[in-house]
């Protein structure tokens, strides 16, 4: 499966379950594939774009065939299909579990997993509905820092949650796929602001010509 432009990325902890001395293998990876808490996306010197997902997000997201891949790509090590991928909401975030034990290769996943050899996350989505809050705070020099904070109210889809060696960066095909969609939010971000100030022109607009009616009315009268 190749990574795709339109799809987000976001990398979370991953976790093996604990086993007591001698006792055989869980093979359970488990983790919060994202949090409800707000989060740095990108921070710039004089602006910073910070992320929230609602509670409610998840609520209508498409996750019928969720699957278990490495980096995103290759083979299906499990899937919720074959109820191997549990995924649950609870009041922290997005929770999801796996079971590696089916087959050998995925079993050589869990072993790699806890080893160390990928000791992050990641799950790739589609943003169904968004909307973006804008103000400033004191930088601590006397300027101000503008802050866009993006709040994610609906994912229509989630496609795969993978074993990555290394979070996403601008270098990785998966940080280009990032990008483009943290690209894609600026854009319509930036479109939102121009409507507004469009709307707000036109209103302007209208209420100095019904001033000026106002004011020939009473110049006539």
């Amino acid at each position: 499966m190749p990574v795709k432009n339109d799809r987000e990325y976001r990398n979370f902890q991953m976790l093996t379950r604990a086993q007591e001395e001698g006792a055989e293998p869980s093979y359970l990876v488990e983790g919060y594939a994202s949090t409800f808490d707000e989060y740095v996306l990108y921070d710039f010197v004089d602006e910073k774009w910070i992320e929230q997902i609602d509670p409610r997000a998840f609520d209508e997201a498409d996750m019928n065939d969720v699957v278990f891949l490495l980096d995103h790509t290759g083979r299906v090590y499990a899937r919720t299909k074959n109820g191997t991928v549990d995924l649950s909401v609870d009041d922290k975030g997005f929770f999801t579990k796996t079971d590696l034990s089916k087959t050998e290769s995925a079993r050589s996943v869990y072993e790699d997993i806890k080893a160390g050899n990928y000791d992050q996350m990641s799950f790739a989505f589609i943003v169904g509905k968004q909307h973006f809050d804008e103000y400033y705070e004191d930088r601590g020099d006397g300027k101000n820092i503008r802050i866009i904070k993006r709040v994610i109210d609906q994912i229509k889809k989630v496609y795969d949650i993978s074993a990555v060696g290394f979070p996403a960066n601008p270098n990785t095909d998966i940080g280009v796929a990032t990008r483009a969609a943290f690209d894609g939010a600026i854009e319509e971000f930036e479109a939102e602001r121009l409507l507004e100030k469009q709307a707000k022109q036109e209103r302007a607009k209208k209420e100095a010509q019904l001033k000026l009616k106002l004011l020939e009315v009473t110049e006539y009268d």
